[in-house]
């Protein structure tokens, strides 16, 4: 398995969309009553509302496509500051979760922020399976944001 990025285009927005829809996809399965057409609508203006967000408050952030094999798999998009890396959204198809994609992307940017002498962060529901990832990985609990909280990874002593 391969797993390469390439910058996101305005010709991806279907794909990101599609990637978006299925991390919602529990959640709206709980929506008594809404009709497909309205669960797709909700989604499609939930995406907008986040690409808009994204956008407007992480300038010179990197939007990425996940490819594994060379298929599009996902996103990651990524904000670089002087002293912090942070996750702002890491997403996978569902047939790519669970097979070491998100570890291979995660463990990139963990060796990135090493060698940079920065933090990494994400926030993350508090609910979300991946957490135990991010865990793994040596991130621990920041900031309690209510649904949400922000797990950092500070980089490690450089040794001599």
């Amino acid at each position: 398995m391969t797993v390469t990025l390439r910058p996101a285009t305005p010709d991806d927005a279907p794909f990101l969309l599609a990637v978006y829809a299925s991390t919602r996809e529990e959640e709206l399965a709980l929506a008594v009553g809404w009709p497909d057409e309205q669960k797709a609508a909700f989604v499609a203006a939930q995406f907008q509302a986040q690409d808009a967000y994204y956008r407007e408050h992480y300038a010179n952030a990197t939007y990425e496509v996940v490819l594994v094999d060379g298929e599009p798999a996902g996103r990651r998009y990524v904000a670089r500051w002087a002293d912090e890396i942070r996750v702002m959204d890491i997403a996978l198809l569902p047939a790519y979760r669970g097979g070491g994609v998100g570890t291979a992307l995660l463990r990139e940017l963990v060796d990135e922020a090493v060698a940079a002498g920065k933090k990494l962060s994400i926030h993350v529901e508090k609910m979300n399976r991946a957490r135990e990832l991010y865990e793994r990985l040596g991130f621990v609990e920041a900031a309690d944001k209510g649904v949400y909280v922000l797990l950092e990874r500070l980089p490690e002593p450089v040794s001599s």
